[in-house]
Order: C-alpha cells, then structure tokens, then sequence
C-alpha cells in the first residue's frame, strides 16, 4: 500500500508541476493573478516607441486565439491638446490629434470618421494607410475621444480585412471599468 500511496503522490506533484510549467495556475487551484489594468483578452506590453512631447504611453495585445487575429492597440492622453468646443467633431481634427505620426508623416484617409463613444467620451474612427518608411505601408486605425480640452487617442493595428473586428475588441476593452478609471485620473477627474 506504501508503494501505491507514493507513485499516487508521485503523479499529484508531477501533474501539479506540469500545470504550472504550462501556465495553468487554475489546474493547481492557484488563482491566475489578475491586472487591474486590463481584461483577460489584452495583455499590457511595454510602450515600444520614442518618447516625445506626449511621453508614454500604454501598450496592448489581444492575441489571435481571442480577437481572432492579434490586434496591437497604443494609447496614450493628450492633455490640452484637443477642440474645447467640439471635441473630435471631424476628420481633420482626428488627423492633427492621432497618433499615427508615431509611425510615419505620411497617411491619408481610407474610410470616412465613425462616430465613437468610450465612456462619457464622443470620438471618432477612422481606418488610414501609413506610408512606413523602409517597410510596405500599411492600414492603421486611429481613434479619438475627448473629454473637454483633453484628448485620449488609440491607434490600432490589425490586418485590413479584420480593422472592424479589431475595433470592436477595442472598444469594449476600453469601455471597461479599469480602462475608464485609468482615463480619469489622467484627465484628473
């Protein structure tokens, strides 16, 4: 009976060690720590470009096996630097307040602005083509919406076909809880 009792207790601890070497706390009745900056589905990442006038901001990925392709989303406040009558009313003003100038200067346009809401926050969306020096261009979703004179701008990265699924991913991470509480304090609310 000793020998059966060690091989069973043998068996626990190797199934236990393999559940946690592969990253499934839940098997071991380990609670998985949870962000309080970021649902399940996105995970932060480090902010992967140059800081410039704006500072850093925050980075997130959404891998394939839940937004269905891996979506890369950038975010960052831009205080003071929005339309304090109209927030981001129209294309031209999502143009001069977006972050796509993090990639490269030259965008146009490949959709019309959609009406956007995060939160208490209007906004607009708009699909681009960036011209990326030293790379193919590429289609880039930049987002913005204002809370007064402040502006908080999401640019998203995602196959073409899959910019409408991405956005949708998008808006409902940003919509949550933690996300709007980030958005608050950094537009001191």
């Amino acid at each position: 009976m000793t020998k059966l009792r060690t091989l069973a207790l043998v068996v626990l601890i190797a199934s236990a060690l393999a559940a946690v070497l592969a990253g499934d706390a839940v098997t071991v009745g380990l609670r998985a720590p949870e962000r309080a900056s970021a649902p399940a589905n996105f995970v932060e990442i480090k902010w992967p470009f140059p800081r410039d006038q704006w500072g850093d901001g925050r980075a997130f990925r959404c891998a394939a096996t839940t937004c269905g392709v891996e979506v890369n989303l950038y975010l960052r406040p831009k205080i003071g630097f929005c339309n304090c009558d109209t927030g981001v009313a129209d294309e031209a003003e999502l143009d001069r307040v977006g972050d796509l100038e993090l990639f490269s200067q030259k965008f146009f346009g490949l959709t019309h602005g959609d009406d956007i809401r995060v939160g208490w926050m209007k906004g607009l969306s708009r699909v681009y083509q960036v011209d990326i020096p030293y790379a193919q261009p590429r289609p880039i979703l930049a987002m913005a919406f204002s809370n007064e004179c402040d502006v908080m701008v999401a640019t998203v990265i995602a196959p073409l076909d899959q910019l409408p699924n991405a956005e949708r991913h998008v808006l409902a991470f940003l919509n949550g809880e933690p996300m709007l509480k980030w958005a608050r304090a950094q537009f001191g609310l």
